[in-house]
């Protein structure tokens, strides 16, 4: 690395770090103000609001307004050192410009590889706390998914029913467990009117047991059964955010129980399991696109650069909004829909990157 390079990444990285801080801050006070009101109808404890919740915030924070910060510092960095010439000089003394974008994209690469990591094992932990806090005193609480009457498949021919379940008490009501003969014979049945989880296995405090053979049937009661099942609280209790609150192993498997256990509406789920791979995408994506738009001089210098940059960013980040509800509802495939809008960017990167070499 050069010490062109090197002055290049110092630069874009501390005006990044400067820009994350601006843009968290913002973030914060808007939603501060957008849901003061809920906090203090709900009877939420300020001293924690402010010295837990919203510290626990910030890592989400981060995760979203990152690639914004570093678009953002690529132009300013890219378009002060066209501005004064910076970039003609280099070009003159012979350095290309795909040479020039090699530092920049560098940098994309390694805070889209560290977003990875962050988003995958570092956000999750902490939206535990921001998640609980925002069901206990938000009005725009995450919705329950299945409310009633829930069905999982607890393995082959093994089916569990629960009319409800109340998720902060970890308890199921009106509760029945099905195993089924190869040919779809009932041949145990198991009636509780309760089942909670305890020391990480299902407790029912008094449950009626019946065992059929043939035209034959034996029933009695059992006071205090304890089982384990493939089923778990946060598959009988789904909301539209759960997967914000889980690392990159614990969403894999929760993706999986799901699709094991024959749940419907996964699509949110599979869409934010994959997104946490490919949004730190659109670091790498903003820079390549940055670059080409500010390393010409030009008239308006900064203004019409963020303008224009600002513009493109937002479309981007649209782009994937827009492209998740067809993952949720099944017109695309969950993979398709986190990842087209990148390969559409890119594409865009790609011929803007051409023409500015022309």
């Amino acid at each position: 690395m050069t010490t062109i390079d090197r002055h290049i990444l110092l630069r874009v990285l501390r005006a990044y770090v400067v820009l994350m801080a601006a843009l968290a801050v913002f973030f914060i006070l808007l939603h501060y103000l957008e849901y003061i009101d809920d906090f203090l109808d709900n009877d939420a404890p300020l001293d924690q609001l402010y010295t837990r919740y919203y510290p626990s915030y910030i890592p989400e924070i981060v995760r979203l307004v990152s690639p914004l910060a570093l678009f953002l510092a690529v132009i300013y960095i890219t378009g002060s050192m066209a501005q004064s010439l910076q970039i003609v000089a280099l070009q003159a003394g012979g350095t290309s410009l795909y040479r020039l974008f090699m530092p920049y994209a560098f940098t994309g690469i390694c805070v889209s590889a560290a977003m990875v990591v962050f988003n995958g094992y570092v956000t999750p932990v902490t939206n535990q706390v921001v998640l609980r806090w925002d069901a206990m005193y938000l009005k725009d609480a995450p919705k329950r998914i299945d409310v009633s009457d829930v069905h999982r498949q607890n393995s082959p021919g093994s089916v569990v029913s629960v009319g409800y379940f109340d998720r902060r008490a970890e308890t199921a009501h009106r509760v029945v467990l099905q195993q089924f003969d190869y040919d779809g014979h009932l041949v145990n049945r198991v009636d509780a009117q309760q089942m909670m989880w305890r020391d990480s296995l299902w407790h029912m405090p008094f449950a009626t047991v019946r065992t059929f053979s043939g035209d034959a049937e034996h029933r009695h009661e059992v006071v205090n059964l304890d089982t384990v099942l493939l089923v778990y609280p946060r598959d009988l209790a789904r909301t539209e955010r759960d997967i914000e609150a889980m690392t990159l192993p614990v969403a894999a498997d929760y993706v999986a129980s799901l699709k094991r256990s024959g749940a419907t509406n996964t699509g949110p789920a599979k869409v934010g399991y994959y997104t946490k791979y490919t949004y730190p995408l659109a670091n790498l994506v903003l820079v390549l696109i940055a670059v080409p738009l500010a390393f010409r001089r030009q008239r308006g210098g900064q203004t019409i650069r963020i303008g224009l940059g600002l513009l493109l960013a937002f479309c981007y980040l649209t782009a994937q909004k827009l492209s998740e509800p067809f993952g949720y509802t099944g017109e695309l495939h969950p993979v398709a829909a986190a990842v087209v809008p990148h390969v559409l960017f890119a594409l865009l990167a790609a011929v803007m990157i051409t023409r500015a070499r022309t």
